[in-house]
C-alpha cells in the first residue's frame, strides 16, 4: 500500500549519482539496478518492488555492482535491493497495472495520452529534443516561446541552490525565448505532427502588439499546434512591456488574449505570472478575452547567491548579474497555492488548469492534480535528470490510481480543494495531536531534543539510553520534531488531548 512515508527514501541512497548508462547495470547479470534505484529516488519504491522477479538474485550475490559504481562502495546497492525485496514488496497489495488507460485525459477537449507535458523552455526547443521526449513517453510538449524578437542569450545563464546530496533544490535562469526564427519553429511543428500525430503540441507565443499576437497564433494553428499558450509571465525580457510586465496588468492580459483567440480556433491558454499578490485578476481577464484555460506558474523573480569576493550575484556575466526566474522543487508550495487559488475561484470554473512549478515526482504531480490541475508541465527536473523521469511519473501515478480505484486520472482533479482554506481562521484549535516515536528506527542522535528545546516547547528529553521521552504537559503538537528527525523515526500519533 502506498504510504505517505516511504519505507526507502532518497536519504537511503544519497551517494547515488543516477548515472547515464550506469556501470552497475553493466556488471549485473540478473537485474538492471539503476532503474530500481532511480524509482526509489523519485518516490516510486513500490512500483520498483513490484517489478522485481520472484526470486531474489541479490541475496547471495557478491555485489559487483557496488564495486563498479562510479562512487565505488559508497552506494549500498545490494542492501537497497534486499530492502525492496523484504520490506517493500510484502507491502505491495495492488498489482502493477497492465496498461496506462487510467492516465488518459485531455487538454481543453484535445486527448492526452497522460497528463505530462514538457513546459516551455530549453527542454522543448528543437525537433530532436521533442522527438526524444515523445519516444520516452511524454504526452506532449509546450514548445519554447516563439517570437519575432532578435534573441541573444547571456553566458552563463543558470545558477542554483543545492542540497546536501548535490541535487538542485532551487534553480535560477536568465534565459529568454526561442532564438530560432518563426519559420524555423513552424517547420519543427510540421515535422513533429507528421511523425507523432498523437502527441500534443502546445505552442507558446509572445507578441509585441495585438496584431503580432494574432498572427503568431494563426501560424501555430496552421502548422500543426494543438493549442496555443500565451506567455504573459517570462520575468527575463530585455524589453519593457513584455512577459511578466503584461501578466501584472489584467487589461493587457484581456486585450492580447482576445487578439490571439480571435485569430485561431484551437484552444488558447494564458500563462500567468506568479510575481503578483493574487493571480485571479489576471485569470479573470484572460477568461474575458476568450481563453479556454490557464497555465501557471512561471518562474519567480529572484536573486540567488552573492559572491563574498566579487560581490556579484549568480550567474555572473562579466562582472554583472540580474534578477532572474526561480524554479525547481523549492517553488512548489508557491505554485500549489496559486493553482488552488485559480481552481477555487467560481468565476474561473470550467477552465483547464495546466499546472507546473517544482514537479519532480509523481507525488508532486498528484498534489497539483488534487488541487485542480488538469495537466502537468515539467522543466527543471528534466534539466537535472533527463526525459527518463517520465517512466516513474507515469508508473507511480498509474499505480496510485489503481490502488485508489480510480478509473481515470480525471476523477482525482480537485479532490483536495474542499478541505483547503485560504486563511487559518477555520482551523480547529482545541486539541493536541502528540508525536509518536518509532523506537526501532531511532539512533539516539538527539536532533528532536535540540529542536524542541531551542525552537519548540521543551517537551522532549533523551533518557539514559539516548531515546526520546515526551513530556505531554509541555507538548503542543507542533510536530517540529517529526520534520527534523533524520531517521524518519517520528510520526504523527493518534492520541489527542483537549486543551
Amino acid at each position: 500500500m502506498i504510504s505517505d512515508t516511504p519505507i526507502i527514501a532518497r536519504a537511503d541512497m544519497m551517494r547515488c549519482a543516477l548515472c547515464a548508462d550506469a556501470p552497475c547495470d553493466a556488471v549485473c547479470e540478473k537485474l538492471k539496478p539503476s532503474s530500481f534505484l532511480r524509482s526509489v529516488w523519485f518516490e516510486n519504491e513500490q512500483t520498483a518492488a513490484c517489478r522485481l522477479p520472484d526470486e531474489n538474485p541479490c541475496l547471495t550475490c557478491s555485489a559487483p555492482c557496488e564495486r563498479a559504481c562510479v562512487r565505488a562502495r559508497e552506494v549500498p546497492i545490494r542492501d537497497l535491493m534486499n530492502r525492496l525485496y523484504y520490506q517493500v514488496k510484502p507491502e505491495c497489495e495492488t498489482p502493477l497495472p497492465q496498461d496506462e488507460e487510467r492516465l488518459q485525459c485531455d487538454l481543453c477537449g484535445v486527448p492526452l495520452e497522460n497528463p505530462f507535458l514538457l513546459s516551455s523552455s530549453v527542454v522543448a526547443s528543437t525537433y530532436d529534443m521533442c522527438a526524444r521526449a515523445f519516444e520516452a513517453g511524454w504526452a506532449g510538449a509546450c514548445f519554447k516561446t516563439i517570437c519575432t524578437l532578435d534573441i541573444h542569450e547571456a553566458s552563463p545563464r543558470f545558477s542554483a541552490l543545492t542540497g546536501g546530496d548535490g541535487s538542485i533544490i532551487g534553480f535560477k535562469n536568465i534565459e529568454q525565448l526561442s532564438d530560432h526564427s518563426v519559420a524555423e519553429n513552424m517547420e519543427v511543428f510540421r515535422r513533429l505532427k507528421k511523425k507523432y500525430p498523437s502527441k500534443f503540441i502546445l505552442a507558446s507565443i509572445m507578441g509585441q502588439h495585438e496584431r503580432e499576437w494574432g498572427e503568431l497564433a494563426r501560424l501555430c494553428q496552421e502548422n500543426g499546434a494543438d493549442a496555443v499558450e500565451l506567455n504573459f509571465s517570462c520575468p527575463n525580457m530585455m524589453e519593457e512591456g513584455l512577459g511578466s510586465d503584461i501578466g501584472q496588468v489584467p487589461e493587457l492580459v484581456e486585450r492580447f488574449t482576445a487578439a490571439a483567440k480571435g485569430a485561431c480556433h484551437i484552444p488558447v491558454l494564458a500563462k500567468l505570472t506568479p510575481n503578483v499578490a493574487a493571480m485571479s485578476p489576471a485569470g479573470k481577464a484572460a477568461r474575458r478575452g476568450g481563453a479556454d484555460g490557464l497555465a501557471a506558474i512561471n518562474t519567480i523573480k529572484s536573486i540567488v547567491g552573492v559572491s563574498p569576493h566579487t560581490y556579484v550575484s549568480a550567474p555572473a556575466v562579466r562582472g554583472h548579474s540580474a534578477v532572474g526566474g526561480y524554479s525547481g522543487n523549492a517553488v512548489k508550495p508557491i505554485a500549489l497555492r496559486f493553482i488552488s487559488e485559480l481552481a477555487q475561484n467560481p468565476q474561473l470554473k470550467g477552465m483547464h488548469l495546466s499546472a507546473m512549478g517544482g514537479v519532480e515526482t509523481w507525488l508532486d504531480a498528484l498534489e497539483f492534480i488534487l488541487l485542480g490541475g488538469g495537466s502537468i508541465q515539467v522543466t527543471t527536473a528534466v534539466m537535472q535528470y533527463g526525459y527518463r523521469i517520465i517512466e516513474d511519473l507515469k508508473s507511480g501515478l498509474n499505480l496510485y490510481l489503481a490502488e485508489k480505484g480510480f478509473a481515470s486520472v480525471k476523477e482525482a482533479i480537485g479532490l483536495g480543494l474542499d478541505s483547503l482554506s485560504p486563511t487559518t481562521d477555520v482551523l480547529e484549535r482545541d486539541t493536541v495531536l502528540f508525536p509518536q516515536f518509532i523506537r526501532e528506527r531511532c539512533i539516539g542522535c538527539g536532533r528532536c531534543e535540540i529542536s524542541c528545546a531551542d525552537g519548540g516547547h521543551q517537551a522532549i528529553r533523551l533518557d539514559e539510553n539516548r531515546r526520546p521521552r515526551l513530556n505531554g504537559k509541555n507538548c503542543v503538537g507542533c510536530h517540529l520534531c517529526l520534520l527534523v528527525c533524520p531517521q524518519r523515526a517520528i510520526t504523527s500519533g493518534v492520541k489527542r488531548i483537549s486543551r
